[in-house]
C-alpha cells in the first residue's frame, strides 16, 4: 500500500523554512552591525557570564568577534568563557556555524499524523539499512527509484530540505548506454541532469546477472550537512 499524502502542504512547509532561515540571516547581519556600533571601549574587567553567553550562544558570534565588540584580544575572552563555564565551540562545531550563518539548512518536522509517521519510520529505516554511517553527509545508495524517491520524501517532509539542495551519484557498468541512463534517472526522480556528478563507469569482469538486477544502475543521493546526519544516526540508535 503506497504512502499517502501528509496533511500538511510541503509548499507552505518550504515557504516557512525560508522565511525563518532569513530571519535568523537578517538577525545575524543585524548582530554584526551592533557589534561594530556598540563597540566598546577596551574592558580591563572581568566579563559578565551572561553578556559572553548573549553574544556567544545566542547570537552566534565567534570568539574573534567578540573581542572586536570588547576592543581586547581573543585570549582575554577565552579566559573569561574558561572562569564561567562557557562550553567552547568544537572546530567542527565552529566551522558549521560559520557555514550556516543563516541557521540549519532544515527544519526538523516532529510527525503529527499516522502518515508522517509511517514515511518519518520508513526513512529512518532505509537509512539504518542502507546508508552511509560514517563521516558527515548523508548518503544513501540503490538501485530501485522507489527507494531513492520515498528517501527524497523523507527529507522533503520530515526535515523540510529543498529537493534542488540535494546531489545525485550514478554508478553503472560500462556496457550500458551513460546517456540514457541518465535520462532515466532524471525522470524517474523528477531532477535535472545538472543535479548528478559525473556518472562512475565499472568495467565488467564476466557476465554476471547484473542486467537483471541493475539495469539502470545505481543511484547515490547526497545531502552534506553534519547536523542532521548526527540526527539520523541519534534515531537509529534509539531503534537498537
Amino acid at each position: 500500500m503506497g504512502i499517502q499524502k501528509l496533511v500538511y502542504d510541503p509548499v507552505k512547509l518550504r515557504e516557512k523554512r525560508e522565511k525563518e532561515r532569513m530571519e535568523r540571516s537578517l538577525r545575524y547581519i543585524d548582530s554584526l552591525k551592533k557589534v561594530k556600533k556598540e563597540r566598546k571601549a577596551p574592558v580591563r574587567g572581568p566579563f559578565s557570564k551572561n553578556e559572553l553567553e548573549t553574544l556567544y550562544i545566542k547570537r552566534g558570534l565567534s570568539m574573534k568577534e567578540i573581542a572586536e565588540y570588547y576592543s581586547c584580544s581573543k585570549h582575554k575572552v577565552i579566559y573569561w568563557m574558561t572562569a564561567h563555564n562557557i562550553q567552547v565551540r568544537s572546530q567542527s562545531e565552529a566551522t558549521y556555524v560559520k557555514r550556516n550563518k543563516g541557521g540549519d539548512p532544515f527544519l526538523v518536522n516532529h510527525p503529527e499524523t499516522n502518515n508522517a509517521s509511517f514515511l518519518f519510520g520508513l526513512g529512518i529505516g532505509l537509512y539504518w539499512g542502507e546508508g552511509t554511517k560514517v563521516g558527515n553527509s548523508i548518503r544513501l545508495g540503490n538501485s530501485d527509484p522507489g527507494v531513492i524517491i520515498q528517501f527524497i520524501n523523507f527529507l522533503e517532509k520530515i526535515y523540510g530540505i529543498k529537493k534542488e539542495a540535494l546531489k545525485f551519484g550514478l554508478q553503472i557498468f560500462g556496457d550500458l548506454d551513460e546517456r540514457e541512463i541518465l535520462r532515466f534517472w532524471c525522470k524517474s526522480l523528477g531532477v535535472p541532469k545538472e543535479q548528478f556528478q559525473k556518472p562512475v563507469v565499472t568495467k565488467l569482469r564476466g557476465r554476471g546477472t547484473y542486467k537483471r538486477k541493475s539495469e539502470h544502475g545505481v543511484v547515490t543521493i547526497y545531502f552534506h550537512n553534519s547536523k542532521l546526519k548526527k540526527i539520523l544516526m541519534e534515531e537509529i540508535e534509539k531503534l537498537k
